[in-house]
């Protein structure tokens, strides 16, 4: 496999676990940090800071939107809910994320 097949695999990848977030609204993120260990926002956050380390422009806003598929705030009133009193003491035992 060249790099550039490698670029590409990994860029479609990506792309894959977005939409696959994105067709999961059901699954909230603290869901995905108690699970998994990161969630939207980490992804959001990660975008953004590889974008920082090319020197390329990108605000953590638009990371967002490119994660998330709408602006956060927009996505946050129709899809995130409260986090129950199980999920938050699941996520305070859990491990710190980035």
């Amino acid at each position: 496999m060249t790099s550039q097949e490698q670029l590409e695999l990994e860029a479609a990848a990506f792309r894959r676990l977005v939409a696959h977030l994105d067709s999961r609204k059901d699954v909230q993120n603290i869901d995905l940090m108690n699970l998994a260990g990161f969630c939207r926002n980490c992804l959001s956050k990660w975008y953004k800071a590889e974008a920082d380390e090319r020197h390329i422009e990108l605000s953590l806003d638009d990371a967002r939107e490119a994660v998330y598929g709408m602006p956060y705030a927009e996505w946050k009133s129709l899809y995130q809910k409260e986090a129950s009193a199980e999920q938050t003491q699941a996520f305070a035992q859990g491990k710190k994320h980035d």
